[in-house]
């Protein structure tokens, strides 16, 4: 891929389907990413995150017992969270606006639909690394900026 060089980058998987984690896996290799863990669920996902310190959770919106939303809020509200600032993309096949505002709203960064695409994650990566939204922390809140109506969604 032309453009940033993405070899050093560590991802996380969390999918508890073994084909999804395949794809996702096959998709950042052909980015040159080679530092990837894959998980099947958000509670090995929390200690890996601890473990590895990776730059960058994509996780599955549907898991049992826990699903991505709730990943994402354990990883940004939680006392133990090893690292509330991790960016977090979200992966559904259901993307319509008020799961995307729930995401947005839990503290996820993106959220793809599937099937996901090299140039889908790769934009949604350049997008990370050149428009970094700053965190913010309200009674309710902690994550990213969310985006304000007339901005892209999240």
């Amino acid at each position: 891929m032309a453009g940033y060089d993405l070899k050093r980058l560590r991802v996380l998987i969390v999918d508890d389907n073994k084909y999804m984690r395949k794809i996702l896996r096959t998709v950042l290799e052909a980015m040159a990413i080679t530092d990837i863990a894959c998980v099947d669920n958000a509670i090995d996902a929390i200690e890996i995150v601890r473990e590895r310190k990776p730059d960058l959770v994509i996780a599955d919106w549907m898991m049992e017992p826990i699903d991505g939303i709730a990943l994402t809020r354990a990883l940004r509200n939680e006392q133990s969270s090893p690292d509330p600032f991790v960016p977090i993309f979200l992966i559904t096949g259901h993307a319509d606006k008020d799961l995307v505002l729930t995401a947005r709203d839990a503290g996820v960064h993106e959220v793809l639909s599937k099937p996901v695409s090299i140039g889908g994650i790769y934009k949604r990566i350049v997008k990370l690394v050149e428009h970094p939204r700053p965190f913010i922390r309200t009674p309710d809140y902690f994550g990213p900026e969310p985006r304000r109506k007339g901005s892209e969604a999240a």
